[in-house]
């Protein structure tokens, strides 16, 4: 498809050089720009993930199991002038 684009002539010079140095045609380096863009926007909108992070232990020790998350967080802060 043809679509007529307005940008500046520093751009467009510095695009044609890019091109003409990685030996590909300034369409194929604007596709892939626009691409890169588009993805980048696309993964934005799904949110932050944060990845799985476990540590080595047995869990909670004696003095927690079984507390209440309130419990736990006021003992964690505790000593930090909470």
């Amino acid at each position: 498809m043809k679509t007529t684009v307005e940008i500046s002539s520093e751009a467009l010079e510095e695009a044609r050089k890019v091109a003409a140095e990685q030996g590909t045609t300034l369409r194929a380096l604007i596709e892939e720009g626009l691409r890169r863009v588009l993805a980048e926007r696309r993964h934005r909108r799904a949110g932050f993930r944060l990845r799985p992070a476990t540590f080595r232990g047995k869990g909670l020790s004696a003095e927690f199991a079984g507390a209440s998350w309130p419990a736990v967080r006021d003992a964690a802060y505790r000593e930090r002038g909470a």
